[in-house]
């Protein structure tokens, strides 16, 4: 039997300890320690490119030298010192969200962020583009994770942006709104009504509930979902709530049935 090695470190003064090849950003987080993050999602591996989540550090046997990193790419090491939250840091992380700001003036999350850091408006030139996307790549990765691949990254450079393939509503898509839903800054529209959902220039029909009626996803979804479970999509043709329901009415009924057995058993014996 394999034993996890584990790593002392600390972060700002406190000691922690954390399996071989977690984060820093890893051990903050499950510590309860903040640190700002765009990019980041924990179903995701990361690629640090908000780059918000810096922090400092340094180790004993460095001989004073420290300096900046990304949190959610760094692995613990043993004897680490981070500090998470300091002048430097912050001045990063300001100069950052400046940059933001200048890319995406109009977006609320990102306001929000650079004001809590100071940040009321943007010292370098606002984007012409009317846009509300960071290019953090979460919607990209996330439909990648899914096994759609439907949208990707196009152009380089300022004219860098998420993209549907040749501009047309892509194909692989399945309406399951995963990008839409990670997005930190919600730049990817969507409607939704009670009968059909609207994303990436496709309307996708709604499977509704055969128990209560509501609306649960699409039919493209539910035969993908399906499919790659290995399931009878029927499965999947009944809503959440009413899935418990059910499985509380069977748990009940077993119970009752176990019950007047085992009364029944008692009686016969006496």
């Amino acid at each position: 039997m394999t034993t996890e090695k584990m790593i002392s470190l600390e972060i700002n003064g406190r000691s922690y300890q954390a399996p071989e090849g977690t984060t820093v950003l890893e051990v903050a987080r499950r510590a309860g320690i903040p640190i700002p993050t765009l990019c980041h999602h924990e179903a995701l591996e990361s690629v640090g490119a908000c780059r918000l989540c810096v922090v400092e550090i340094t180790h004993p046997g460095w001989k004073g030298w420290k300096g900046q990193v990304t949190s959610c790419l760094y692995p613990v090491e043993e004897g680490l010192q981070v500090t998470t939250d300091n002048a430097d840091i912050r001045n990063t992380r300001r100069t950052l969200l400046d940059l933001l700001l200048a890319r995406c003036p109009g977006a609320p999350a990102i306001q929000q962020l650079a004001a809590e850091y100071g940040v009321a408006a943007t010292s370098f030139k606002k984007n012409e583009i009317d846009t509300t996307c960071i290019l953090c790549g979460l919607c990209v990765r996330v439909c990648a994770a899914k096994g759609c691949n439907a949208i990707g990254t196009a152009g380089r450079g300022i004219e860098r942006m998420i993209a549907r393939p040749f501009d047309q509503p892509p194909p692989d898509c399945i309406g399951c709104l995963s990008c839409a839903h990670i997005c930190p800054t919600d730049a990817i529209p969507f409607k939704e009504t009670s009968e059909v959902r609207e994303i990436w220039g496709h309307t996708f029909e709604l499977v509704k509930c055969e128990s209560c009626g509501r609306p649960i996803m699409p039919e493209k979804q539910l035969e993908y979902e399906a499919h790659k479970a290995g399931l009878d999509p029927d499965y999947f043709r009944t809503c959440a709530a009413c899935s418990r329901l059910k499985t509380v009415a069977t748990i009940r009924t077993a119970f009752v049935t176990r019950t007047v057995a085992s009364t029944d058993r008692v009686g016969v014996a006496r």
